[in-house]
C-alpha cells in the first residue's frame, strides 16, 4: 500500500529498510510491517511485535467452571488409584499378564499410528516425486532440444571461425612475405615474441637499478645529516662522570675491605666459643638420648602385656556373649538342652567357686592395675548376674553325647561354615515339615481374589467410560466457548470500527479514524492475547504508547462504547474521562453520547463546560455551613431547552414578514 510493504518476518524487512550501502537517502526508505505486528518506519524506528507476556493477557474460564472440572479430575483421578492397588493387590500374576497386554497393545497402537503416518507421507512424497519426474522429462527433451540446436550453432561458428583465421593467415602472408625476404625471418611471431621478452627484461633491470641508487641516495643524505660533535660531546661528559664515580668506589672499597678484615677476627673467636658449646651439648643429648631409649623399651614391654591382657578380656568378653545368645536362642526356639547328672552338677559347681574366687583375685588385681581399658559391656565382668546365670545354666548342659570333633575349638570361619551348614539343614527339615501339611483355605483364598478381580475389572471398565464422557463433555464445553468468543469477539470488532469512525470524524476529515482488534491465537483465542490497534485521521501506523493523551482517551473510550453495545448495561458512569481531551474531542464525545442517548443513560463527573451545556440535568455537591455536612443540588436543563425553542419560534415568526418586503423591494 503505498510506500509500506508487508514482509514474513523480521529479518526480511530489515533487509529491506536497512539496506548495505550506508549512502542511502532516507526519501528512497520503505516502510516495512511483518505479519507478527512489528512496523519499521521510513525514519529507522522499530515499534509493535509479540512479547512472551501477551499469551497471558487472554480471558480465561470462570474459576466456578475450572473448579468444578479439577473436583471431578481428582476424584477420577484417587479411584483410578485405588483400583489399581486393588489389582495390584489382588491380582498377582493376572495383574502382570493384563498390564503387558496393555503395554503390548499401546506399542502395537503407536506402530500402527507411526506406520499411517509414514505412509501418508510416502504417498505425498510420491505423489511429489512423480509430479518432479514429468516436468523434468519435459525439461529434459526441452534441452535435448536446445542441447542439439546449440550443438549446431557451434559447428556452425567454429566453421566461420575457420575460415575468418584461414583469410587472416592468408592476408598476413601476402603481407609480410616481401619483409620476411629480406630479412631472412621465417616466424615473425616468434621474433616479436623474443624481443618483447628481452625489452621487458631490460626495463625491469633499469628499474631496479633506479630504485637502488635512489636508496642509496636517501641513505647518504641521512648519514650526512647527522651530528656528530654533539654526541661525542656528551660521551665525553658521561665519561669523566663515570671515571670520577669509580674513584670514589676504589675508596669506599678499601674502607669497606679494613673493616670485613676486623670482623673475620671477630668471627673467628665467636666460632671457637660456639664449637666449646656444641660438643658440650653433643654430650648431654647422648646422656638424654640414652634415657629416653631405657624409658621406650619399658613403655614398649608395658604395652604389649596392656595389649595381651586387653585381648584376653576381649575374648573372654566375646566368648561369654556367645553363650548368652546361644542360650537365649535356645529358649525362644524351645529347644531342650541335655543336662547332666547332680554329682556333676556338685563337683562342677565346687569347681567354679574356687575358680571364682582364683578369678576374682586376679580380676580385682587387674582392675587395680588397668581400671582405665575395662569394657563398658556387662559381659566384661564376671559378677554380674547375668554372666552368674548364663555360667550356671552352660554348667548343667551335658556335652557327652556331641561328637569330639565339634568340641575341638576352632577359626572364624570354620565356625561360620559350620553355623551355616547347620542352618541349611534346619530349613530343609522346616520344609518338609510344611510340606507335609496343605493349606486347606487355598481354595476359598482363590476365589475371593477372583471375585475381586471381576469387580475391580468392573470399576475400572466404569471410571473409563466416565473419563470419556468428561472429556466429551470437556471438548464440548471448549468448542462452545469458542463459539461464544468468536461471536463476541467479532461484534464488538465491527462496532469499534464504527463507533472510532463517528467519533473521530470532522470537516477535514470526513471520512475518520480506523481501529480494529486482532487475535494472537484464533484457533484457541481465550489461550491468547489480544492487540488493539487505532489509527487516527491523516496519521499512519503506531503502537498504542505512540499515540497522545487525547487519542489513547478516545480510543479507549470507543473500546468502551463497542464492548457495551454486545452485552448493553443500563447506564454508564463516566469519571473524567475528559481530562486530556481539547475542546474539539470533548465535543466529539458530547454529540455520540446525546446520539446514543436513547440506547443508554450516562453520567459523568467532569470539570468541562461543554459537558455541562449539552448534559439534560446537573448535580452538584457542595457543603452545607449550618449541618456541617455535604448537601446536593439538581438542576434540570430541560426547562430551558423548552424555552429556547419557544424563543426561536417567536423569532422566526417576527422575522418572517421583514423578509418579505426585502425580498419584495
Amino acid at each position: 500500500v503505498g510506500n509500506t510493504v508487508v514482509c514474513d518476518s523480521l529479518d526480511v524487512a530489515r533487509d529491506l529498510c536497512f539496506p548495505g550501502n550506508a549512502g542511502s537517502n532516507v526519501d528512497d526508505r520503505i516502510k516495512a510491517v511483518t505479519l507478527t505486528g512489528m512496523v519499521i518506519s521510513r525514519a529507522g524506528t522499530m515499534t509493535g511485535g509479540t512479547t512472551k507476556d501477551d499469551s497471558n493477557r487472554a480471558g480465561r474460564w470462570s474459576e466456578q467452571k475450572l473448579e468444578q472440572i479439577r473436583s471431578k479430575k481428582e476424584k477420577l483421578e484417587v479411584e483410578r488409584d485405588e483400583l489399581d492397588s486393588l489389582a495390584g493387590r489382588g491380582s498377582g500374576s493376572h495383574t502382570a499378564k493384563a498390564e503387558d497386554l496393555r503395554n503390548t497393545i499401546g506399542n502395537l497402537r503407536n506402530k500402527a499410528q507411526y506406520s499411517k503416518s509414514d505412509l501418508e507421507y510416502t504417498k505425498k512424497k510420491l505423489k511429489e516425486q512423480t509430479a518432479l519426474l514429468k516436468s523434468s522429462k519435459k525439461t529434459f527433451a526441452n534441452l535435448e532440444t536446445q542441447q542439439a540446436e546449440a550443438e549446431e550453432d557451434i559447428k556452425e561458428a567454429n566453421q566461420q571461425v575457420e575460415k575468418r583465421r584461414k583469410a587472416v593467415r592468408d592476408i598476413e602472408e601476402e603481407h609480410y612475405a616481401p619483409f620476411r625476404e629480406e630479412t631472412g625471418i621465417r616466424d615473425l611471431r616468434a621474433y616479436d615474441e623474443a624481443i618483447g621478452k628481452a625489452r621487458e627484461d631490460f626495463v625491469k633491470k633499469r628499474t631496479d637499478i633506479r630504485e637502488h641508487l635512489a636508496k642509496l641516495t636517501a641513505k647518504k643524505k641521512y648519514e650526512d645529516e647527522k651530528d656528530y660533535d654533539a654526541k661525542l660531546a656528551s660521551a665525553t661528559k658521561k665519561k669523566t662522570k663515570h671515571e670520577n664515580e669509580l674513584k670514589k668506589a676504589i675508596e669506599t672499597e678499601e674502607e669497606l675491605t679494613s673493616e670485613v678484615s676486623e670482623i673475620k677476627a671477630k668471627l673467628a673467636d665467636a666460632e671457637s666459643s660456639l664449637k666449646q658449646a656444641t660438643e658440650k651439648e653433643q654430650d648431654l643429648e647422648e646422656a638424654v638420648r640414652d634415657a629416653r631409649d631405657a624409658l621406650n623399651e619399658a613403655e614398649g614391654d608395658s604395652s604389649k602385656v596392656q595389649k595381651q591382657v586387653n585381648a584376653e578380656d576381649n575374648d573372654l568378653a566375646v566368648l561369654r556373649q556367645t553363650l548368652h545368645e546361644t542360650l537365649q536362642k535356645a529358649k525362644v526356639d524351645e529347644v531342650e538342652l541335655p543336662v547332666a547328672s547332680d554329682d556333676d552338677e556338685m563337683e562342677e559347681d565346687d569347681d567354679e567357686v574356687e575358680s571364682s574366687d582364683l578369678g576374682g583375685g586376679r580380676r580385682s588385681r587387674r582392675s587395680s592395675q588397668q581400671s582405665t581399658t575395662q569394657d563398658s559391656t556387662h559381659f566384661s565382668q564376671r559378677s554380674n548376674s547375668m554372666v552368674v546365670k548364663d555360667r550356671k545354666d552352660a554348667s548343667n548342659v551335658d556335652f557327652s553325647n556331641m561328637d569330639e570333633d565339634l568340641k575341638m575349638r576352632r577359626s572364624a570361619a570354620e565356625k561360620e561354615k559350620l553355623q551355616q551348614k547347620f542352618e541349611s539343614k534346619i530349613s530343609k527339615l522346616n520344609q518338609e515339615i510344611e510340606g507335609i501339611a496343605p493349606n486347606m483355605k487355598a481354595a476359598d483364598a482363590f476365589d475371593t481374589m477372583t471375585d475381586l478381580v471381576k469387580t475391580t475389572v468392573d470399576d475400572f471398565n466404569t471410571a473409563k467410560e466416565e473419563s470419556r464422557k468428561a472429556n466429551e463433555e470437556f471438548s464440548k464445553i471448549r468448542k462452545d466457548r469458542s463459539h461464544k468468543f468468536n461471536t463476541a469477539f467479532k461484534k464488538i470488532d465491527a462496532a469499534l470500527k464504527t463507533i472510532y469512525t463517528d467519533m473521530t470524524k470532522s470537516k477535514k476529515h470526513p471520512l475518520g479514524g480506523n481501529a480494529y482488534l486482532s487475535l494472537d491465537d484464533s484457533d484457541e483465542p481465550y489461550r491468547g492475547g489480544m492487540k488493539f490497534n487505532a489509527m487516527p485521521p491523516m496519521k499512519r501506523f503506531r503502537d498504542m504508547e505512540q499515540l497522545s493523551g487525547g487519542e489513547k482517551t478516545i480510543a479507549a473510550l470507543s473500546l468502551l462504547f463497542a464492548i457495551h453495545s454486545y452485552r448493553p448495561a443500563p447506564f454508564f458512569i463516566m469519571d473524567e474521562v475528559d481530562a486530556a481531551l481539547d475542546n474539539v474531542n470533548v465535543n466529539k464525545v458530547c454529540n455520540y453520547i446525546s446520539q446514543r442517548s436513547s440506547d443508554f443513560q450516562c453520567i459523568v463527573i467532569s470539570l468541562k463546560d461543554m459537558f455541562y451545556e449539552n448534559s439534560e440535568s446537573l448535580v452538584g455537591i457542595c457543603r452545607d455551613v449550618s449541618s456541617n455536612s455535604s448537601r446536593t443540588m439538581t438542576l434540570d436543563l430541560t426547562k430551558f431547552d423548552k424555552e429556547k425553542r419557544s424563543r426561536r419560534g417567536d423569532d422566526l415568526e417576527s422575522d418572517s414578514p421583514k423578509r418579505r418586503k426585502v425580498s419584495a423591494q
